[in-house]
Formats: C-alpha cells, structure tokens, sequence
C-alpha cells in the first residue's frame, strides 16, 4: 500500500484537454470532484438526474473561474432508457473520453424499485454504472489513459451478491442491500480490469485502466436516510472537499495502476489524506465475479465489448 500523508487537490496533474463525465455531481463529493478536476483544466461533463439542482451547483463552480468547465448533462441510473440517451447524447458531442468516474449512489432508502424493477440500490449503484461503463467502453478505450473510477465503500465489507434474490423481494433490509451493491461495485471493478488486461490495456502503454475508491465517513446527501449517521457526522465524518480525495487520486496520480483500490489513510481509513488501501476477499472473488458480469448483462441487455 502507498501512503500520501500530504497529497491534495494542488497535486493533481493538469487537466487541459481532458474530458470527464462525473455521476452524481450535484452536491457531496461528485461536485467537489468535479470542481476540483475543472480548476485544474479539464472538461467536466457533470451527469445527474436533477437537472436543477445540478445546474445550481454547476452555476457556483462557474463563478469561480475555472481553467477548465463544467457542463450539466441529464442522466437517471435508475432507468437503462435514461443511461441509452445520455451515452448518445455524448457520443454526439463528444469523441474522447479520459476519466469516468462513477460517483452516483444512493443509501439505505426504504425499498423501492428502479424503473425497469430492479431493487433501487442495486439497480442504481451497479447496474446503472454497469450499462453505463459498457456503452461508453469504446470511447474510453480509444482515449488514451483513460481511467473508469468507481465509488465503492467499506460497507462492501459487510455486503454479500445474494444471486438467488439480487432484488429483495423477499426479504429487504436496507444495509444488507446497501452492501451488497458496494461489493457488486468492486467484483465489477477488478472484472472490468481483468478483462482490459486481457484483450491488452496496460496503464504502462497508456491504455485503459479501472480502478475502485471509498470516501470514508464523509459527511454528504447520501446518509438523508440514516438518522444515526446523520447524528455522528457532526462528530466523526470529514468534509466533502477531503471524502473526494481519494476519487481525484485514483483519477489522477500517476502512480496508480489498474486494479488499485484508493481509500482515506488515517483511523481505519475513515478520514484523511488518501492512499492505495486493500478490499476485502470476498471482492477478489473470481467466480462471483464472472458469474456477476454475466447476470448484469442480462439484467441490463448491454453487452461490454472487451
């Protein structure tokens, strides 16, 4: 593992010329990274589902003069058909792709069910990124050193792929789902990068890399439904601009390699600076792996061409 005591948002290389699409830049950490990648040159695409509160927060990064841009782009993880017109919208704007950062999530809300009956947290956290990542995988493979950065947490370390009832229907709990689609984040994540090795992407040729990170106890929109964390937060739970680290690390320091996991450094990784960390056994797990790719695909109908 590599310790960063110091690293910040001053390290990230420049940005000039690069093109992001951020999910879930609204507010919390996906606004703090997306300011923070437009500060340093790049092209933030900011992909969200609520098209006014992501122009709000676009509009308070746009004041501060960036090097860089933002730009509002509608996108609903909880509907394939909305993740279908955002990837060829973008396509239509856009013929490079050199960071997706696949921050949106949603956490512990009562059951419910996205668009096409998938069980909320699942279908947002994994699926939607899932169908998104492989409908975007030509452009990101054509960008050379391009990054797939996805925002997992450490309660994948409680979570567990329940293939016999992926949707909950007959017995949701609200954590264990949450857990579940954190580890489906991982299993996806070093998948993904098994199968970029194989067809011959290497970080060392400038080719496409994925790599997964975890903000820690960061204080953001996504604990609205757990009063406990809520309440602890004021406490224990570190900023935003410091939960983003990890994601702006993985997305850009030069050391990382594909596979890498990223998360806090300090007090069992749940604040500070950040640094390369290790995910639990279960997320290395090569069989629930494979078997999880095939299942997403036929749940999503979207195919990943590597």
């Amino acid at each position: 593992m590599t310790s960063n005591n110091h690293w910040t948002v001053n390290d990230i290389p420049d940005q000039s010329g690069r093109i992001a699409i951020v999910t879930g830049a609204n507010s919390g950490i996906g606004c703090e990274t997306a300011r923070a990648l437009a500060h340093k040159g790049g092209a933030v695409i900011m992909a969200c589902r609520d098209l006014a509160k992501a122009t709000t927060a676009a509009g308070t990064i746009q004041v501060e003069n960036p090097a860089g841009s933002v730009v509002v782009m509608q996108l609903d993880l909880g509907d394939l058909d909305s993740v279908d017109a955002f990837v060829a919208e973008f396509k239509d704007r856009y013929d490079r792709l050199d960071l997706l950062i696949n921050n949106a999530g949603i956490m512990h809300p009562p059951y419910g069910q996205t668009k096409q009956g998938f069980e909320s947290q699942f279908g947002v956290n994994h699926l939607g990124h899932y169908a998104l990542t492989g409908q975007l995988l030509d452009l990101i493979m054509s960008t050379g050193g391009a990054r797939i950065v996805t925002v997992s947490s450490m309660a994948h370390r409680f979570g567990r792929i329940n293939f016999d009832d992926l949707n909950a229907k007959n017995n949701y709990r609200a954590n264990a789902a949450y857990g579940q689609s954190k580890l489906a984040n991982l299993l996806f994540t070093n998948e993904l990068q098994r199968r970029l090795e194989a067809a011959g992407s290497d970080a060392a040729d400038r080719g496409a890399i994925a790599v997964a990170v975890h903000p820690g106890w960061t204080a953001t929109n996504l604990q609205q439904n757990s009063g406990v964390l809520r309440f602890f937060n004021r406490f224990f739970a570190q900023t935003p601009e410091m939960g983003a680290l990890p994601t702006l690390y993985a997305a850009t320091a030069p050391e990382i390699q594909g596979g890498d996991y990223c998360g806090p450094g300090r007090f069992v990784e749940t604040v500070g600076p950040p640094k390369k960390v290790r995910s639990n056994g279960k997320s290395h797990d090569r069989a629930v792996a494979a078997r999880l790719w095939t299942v997403s695909e036929e749940m999503t109908g979207v195919v990943i061409p590597v």
